[in-house]
C-alpha cells in the first residue's frame, strides 16, 4: 500500500504556511502532505466580514471536497486527517457526517467548555459570552479579540461550544475511523482535562489512541506548545507513523 496523503486542518486563525515545518517533515519520511487554506487567513484572500463568513458546517464541507479529490487522484493512497485545535473538531464533524478518511489525527484538541479549564474556567467563559456580542454588532470579530478577524457564524457556533461544551454539529455515534489523540504536555489551551473529553466526546475506544507528547521528549530547541509544536514536529511524526504501523497489521 503506497504511503498515505496527510491533509491538514490549521488552528483558529493560523495560516496553511504555519505549517511548512510539519509538510516537510512527513515527505522526508516518505508520506505526503499538504496543509489545506485556512480560510479568512490566507495571503491575497479575503477575511471575515459581515458580508464574508462561513460556519463549522462549511469548513466541514470544504474538507469533505478535498478528501474527495485526494481519492479521485490516487485511489489507493490512504488519506489521513491531521486536526490540530479547531482543525480537530472541524476534523471530527466532517468524520461523523462525510465520508469518513482512512485515519484521523487529532493535535491539541478539545472540547472547549469552560468548566473543564483552570480558575473555574473564567476566562474562556468570558470569550464565550463576549465573542458572539462584538460578532452581533459589527457582523464578525474584529481584532483584537481572540481568532480575529472571525468568521460570524463560525465563532458564534465555537462560543456556544465554550458555554455549553456541546458541540455545534451532531454527534449520533462514536468516530470509528482509526484515530490517533496528541495531547500536548502543559497545553494551556487544549488543557489535559479538556483534551481527555474530546477523546471520550467523539471516539470509539476501540479504534482510538491517546499520546501524551511529554515535554521530557522534545528535540532541543522545542516544546509542547499548543501551536509552537509545530516548528519541531519530529516527535509527533515520529507517533504518527508508528500508530499508522500498527493500524496497518
Amino acid at each position: 500500500m503506497p504511503a498515505p496523503l496527510v491533509l491538514i486542518s490549521a488552528a483558529m486563525a493560523v495560516p496553511s504556511g504555519f505549517y511548512r515545518p510539519l509538510v516537510e517533515e512527513l515527505e522526508q519520511r516518505g508520506w505526503e502532505a499538504r496543509a489545506l487554506p485556512t480560510r479568512g487567513f490566507e495571503r491575497g484572500e479575503p477575511t471575515a466580514s459581515r458580508t464574508h463568513d462561513w460556519s463549522y458546517a462549511s469548513e466541514m464541507a470544504l474538507i469533505a471536497d478535498e478528501v474527495a479529490k485526494a481519492r479521485a487522484d490516487q485511489p489507493d493512497r490512504p488519506v489521513i486527517l491531521l486536526g490540530h485545535s479547531l482543525g480537530a473538531q472541524i476534523c471530527a464533524g466532517h468524520e461523523l457526517h462525510h465520508e469518513p478518511s482512512d485515519g484521523f489525527v487529532a493535535v491539541g484538541a478539545s472540547v472547549p467548555h469552560f468548566r473543564s479549564y483552570p480558575k473555574a474556567g473564567l476566562p474562556v467563559l468570558f470569550l464565550g459570552v463576549s465573542v458572539p456580542v462584538v460578532a452581533r454588532i459589527r457582523g464578525f470579530v474584529p481584532k483584537p479579540f481572540f481568532g480575529a478577524p472571525g468568521a460570524r457564524t463560525l465563532m458564534r457556533e465555537w462560543a456556544r461550544f465554550v458555554r455549553s461544551g456541546k458541540p455545534p454539529f451532531a454527534v449520533p455515534k462514536r468516530i470509528t475511523t482509526p484515530s490517533l489523540v496528541v495531547q500536548l504536555q502543559g497545553d494551556t489551551y487544549a488543557v489535559s482535562r479538556s483534551n481527555k473529553i474530546f477523546t471520550e466526546a467523539f471516539l470509539d475506544p476501540e479504534h482510538s489512541t491517546r499520546w501524551v507528547y511529554l515535554k521530557d521528549a522534545v528535540p532541543e530547541g522545542g516544546t509542547t506548545h499548543h501551536v509552537m509544536w509545530v516548528k519541531t514536529p519530529g516527535p509527533v511524526v515520529d507517533r504518527i507513523i508508528a500508530w499508522w504501523g500498527e493500524v496497518e497489521k
